[in-house]
């Protein structure tokens, strides 16, 4: 056989072996279901994070260098629950690419006085769902399977090994939970009482038995009006509340008048939107939450 000749079939060879083990190209439109979408993919695929840890997801918008970056993708993921108002124009942008938002099929939490995680809520955010599902170790499970059947869908070659990945996600975020339910066993429920910057942890207090009492709306941007702060400060002195907790990317000001007022402890900051350059990951966000609320909660009681 001419040399040239092996040398073409062996260039063949490389190629096609190169094709059978080429990876998908999926886009993610939050930290944290990027991060998901990475464990569940394994090798299979390659992750791409439009919206940066330290980003902003209640004000991020494509432009046209993120849409071009979205080419050749086969999935991009959501975290949907009106959480990225984009999407419709995104979808006009990429056509024939799928638009999954994984947050779609959990069950959602509202914004509203009388539910109950929540002690009352600011006026701009009542009857509004709350976006920041994944807060709750139990609807992380969820999405390593709804993101393992979209990947299943775009690449079955690999559906099984997604599907099995998807599991051992899923079982990994259970012991999460029971992790919590144990750092929070010691205290009561009577006690456990959620005061946070704004509305994002109604998945978390209902997962936990919290009651929650968001100072401001859904955004981080959002302000309170002087009459919400009132009722606010009157709240916490009549449900005897001994903490309260700011957010690593939100302006602690409200919070340092309601602790100047009530002289309530100012808990370590809570990570609330997954995209503080620290804490991207799920596992990273959620134990320091879980470890930041047990230790305020904790002292406060002694």
């Amino acid at each position: 056989m001419p040399i040239h000749f092996r040398t073409l079939i062996a260039l063949v060879a490389v190629a096609v072996s190169s094709i059978a083990h080429s990876q998908v190209k999926v886009v993610s439109l939050h930290p944290l279901i990027g991060d998901l979408a990475r464990q569940v993919a394994g090798k299979n695929a390659v992750v791409i994070d439009a919206v940066k840890p330290g980003g902003d997801i209640h004000h991020f918008e494509p432009t046209a260098k993120d849409v071009a970056g979205m080419k050749g993708a086969l999935l991009i993921l959501a975290s949907g629950k009106g959480l990225e108002s984009y999407l419709s124009n995104l979808r006009d942008s990429v056509p024939g690419i799928p638009v999954v938002e994984v947050g779609r099929t959990i069950p959602s939490v509202k914004i509203e006085a009388g539910q109950e995680v929540f002690y009352c809520c600011p006026a701009h955010a009542s009857g509004a769902i709350d976006p920041h599902w994944w807060h709750s170790a139990e609807n992380m499970r969820r999405a390593a399977r709804v993101i393992a059947d979209a990947l299943g869908e775009v690449d079955p070659a690999n559906k099984e090994a997604y599907k099995t990945a998807g599991a051992a996600v899923g079982q990994q975020m259970t012991e999460l939970k029971t992790w919590a339910q144990q750092q929070f066993a010691s205290i009561p429920r009577s006690e456990r009482k959620l005061v946070t910057a704004h509305a994002a942890f109604g998945y978390f207090c209902k997962e936990y038995g919290f009651k929650s009492l968001p100072i401001l709306g859904l955004s981080r941007q959002d302000e309170a009006s002087a009459q919400y702060v009132a009722e606010a400060v009157k709240t916490i002195r009549e449900k005897g509340i001994k903490a309260v907790f700011a957010e690593d990317q939100a302006n602690p000001k409200v919070l340092r008048e309601i602790v100047r007022e009530t002289g309530v402890t100012m808990g370590e900051s809570l990570v609330a939107d997954g995209t503080s350059p620290g804490a991207s990951t799920f596992a990273t966000m959620f134990k320091h939450n879980v470890n930041a609320i047990t230790k305020a909660l904790q002292v406060t009681r002694q």
